[in-house]
């Protein structure tokens, strides 16, 4: 008798058998080093904290895929050098992408297993609590305050629809 397989383990066999040229990797991890740079300039503490930190390594990990990150003398973030030995290893332990997008549209943070320095765990602790990109900032020096506002407001309503259909699903 043939089963019908889950959207859950669709998804996952899915991220198993997704393995981007090296040139893409690279590449994404560069738009998340600048992403994350421009969310980090907006927040002068963050940068003070991450200049204390300069010349560390932070590595992400999930499945198969890395990204080590080191923090620089000007407090922002840039790729670590393929030799660097990271100070600090953050491993996503939920395998199921469903279960971490059900995850995120509640809010909730994935679980994550830590080794390495404490010390700098707890200042990437500190930014991920703390610092909040502010897109509707961002639009309205392309776009105008009011429309900029208008499309804020739209994308927290079907946020919020989100999170409460995530939320009921769970249940």
């Amino acid at each position: 008798m043939a089963t019908t397989p889950s959207p859950d383990s669709f998804f996952s066999g899915l991220v198993d058998k997704l393995q981007p040229p090296p040139w893409v990797v690279q590449e994404v991890q560069r738009r998340l080093v600048l992403t994350l740079n421009h969310v980090l300039q907006q927040e002068p503490e963050a940068m003070a904290r991450l200049k204390r930190q300069a010349g560390r390594t932070v590595e992400a990990q999930w499945r198969v895929f890395t990204v080590r990150l080191q923090a620089t003398p000007a407090g922002l973030l840039d790729l670590a050098p393929p030799e660097a030995v990271p100070d600090l290893t953050l491993t996503v332990t939920e395998d199921s992408p469903f279960a971490l997008a059900q995850a995120a549209l509640r809010g909730d943070k994935p679980p994550v297993r830590i080794s390495g320095d404490v010390q700098l765990a707890a200042e990437v602790q500190w930014l991920v609590d703390h610092v909040r990109w502010d897109m509707e900032e961002d639009l309205s020096r392309i776009v105008g305050d009011a429309p900029a506002h208008a499309v804020g407001n739209a994308l927290r309503s079907m946020a919020d629809a989100l999170r409460k259909f995530a939320g009921e699903r769970k249940q």
